[in-house]
């Protein structure tokens, strides 16, 4: 059954054009070509990466937090109750106004002070700052560094100027040493990334994470068995372009350098838009599914590389429309940019305005204080908007 399986996954009918196939990637005349072995090697750097992080973060990462200034907000942690903590554990983390009710019972606590320890015990999971810069940090480092060596990779390459010599003699193109290991560090940087996942500051958008590493995983190895080498790099750069930039924010951001935050975030959500909206889909693909067809007949491993390539596309319209809406507080009186996919810490002020805001909702109306629904503006107020 597996070896079935196995014939007809590797059916070189399936992943190159008729007439072509494995025969034609094999080394000879002193010439080197990919080979699905080698893909193998991408694992061992994987785990090196995941042990170059742990160091990074643990001296170089720390040490860079302080230079900048990052500190942690205090804290109050949530006093001990076992039923609570049950409730908390077993049941939800933000149980409804009924449930709070009830547990008042239990507890003899006042809503209040059931909403003040949930709050409380909420923030003790959130991950602090501490560890978003340590991991924004590290990402920064290896994004810069995989964008660099990779436009050094290909500054001198024809494909990178004239994108449609990536298909040039295809499919075979031979290998060389600079493609063998910017390949080989972007696999298992990734492979790495995909291990680490569960451990790492949980965002909103953690499914389309995961989805962005299974398909870019998927993608580099596929590009890497067919000797699509030349789009495969092409499509790595232009991904590694932005990325640090991204990083980098965050960064200054956790920091506290706003200001510094902000012009390096308006940098990156253009290169973002150019690179990942108008480069990828406009020349890379075109490149990938217009130009082949001219040149060959349609084939499966042409349709499932480029729904790979597509699948990256959605995912960052996906992304484009949460950087569009965090651009939003740059008008005028929005002086800070955090991330939309982070939760924010909740504080004991927020939730006790909160709980008044809904006392005063269900409160008649009536002559004084609070008029037509509308509280008036006292000196807290005008401290807020100032």
């Amino acid at each position: 059954m597996l070896s079935r399986l196995s014939e007809w996954f590797w059916n070189e009918r399936l992943w190159f054009p008729e007439g072509l196939g494995w025969a034609d990637l094999e080394d000879r005349d002193g010439l080197t070509y990919a080979k699905v072995s080698d893909l193998w090697m991408a694992l061992p750097i994987a785990l090196v990466f995941l042990i170059v992080r742990q160091i990074f973060e643990r001296t170089v990462a720390i040490r860079l937090a302080t230079a900048l200034g990052v500190k942690e907000k205090i804290r109050v942690r949530a006093e001990h109750n076992p039923t609570l903590e049950s409730y908390f554990s077993s049941t939800a983390k933000s149980p409804t106004q009924s449930e709070i009710t009830s547990l008042g019972k239990k507890t003899g606590h006042s809503e209040r002070q059931i909403h003040r320890w949930f709050r409380r015990r909420r923030n003790e999971e959130r991950p602090n700052q501490l560890k978003k810069f340590r991991e924004a940090s590290w990402r920064f480092t290896f994004y810069l560094l995989a964008f660099i060596a990779g436009l050094a990779a290909l500054i001198d390459k024809p494909w990178l100027y004239k994108m449609e010599e990536m298909w040039t003699g295809f499919p075979m193109m031979t290998l060389l040493p600079s493609q063998y290991w910017y390949y080989m560090i972007e696999l298992g940087f990734y492979i790495a990334l995909l291990f680490s996942v569960a451990s790492d500051v949980k965002r909103k958008d953690f499914k389309e994470q995961v989805l962005h590493h299974v398909a870019t995983i998927l993608l580099i190895s596929f590009s890497w068995c067919v000797n699509y080498i030349r789009a495969g790099t092409l499509i790595m750069l232009v991904h590694d372009a932005s990325d640090y930039l991204l990083e980098s924010a965050k960064m200054f951001n956790y920091a506290g350098w706003r200001k510094t935050c902000n012009y390096i975030f308006i940098i990156f959500a253009v290169i973002f838009i150019i690179t990942r909206l108008i480069i990828l889909p406009f020349w890379i693909l075109h490149c990938t599914w217009v130009y082949p067809v001219t040149v060959y007949p349609p084939f499966f491993g042409y349709y499932f590389f480029n729904g790979l390539l597509f699948v990256l596309l959605c995912l960052h319209i996906f992304w484009a429309v949460l950087i569009l809406h965090m651009a939003i507080k740059f008008l005028p009186g929005n002086n800070i940019v955090e991330d939309e996919r982070s939760d924010r810490e909740e504080t004991d002020s927020e939730g006790e305005e909160e709980e008044a805001g809904e006392k005063d909702r269900r409160a008649p109306v009536k002559n004084g204080p609070v008029q037509n629904g509308h509280l008036p503006l006292n000196n807290n107020h005008h401290r807020k908007t100032e």
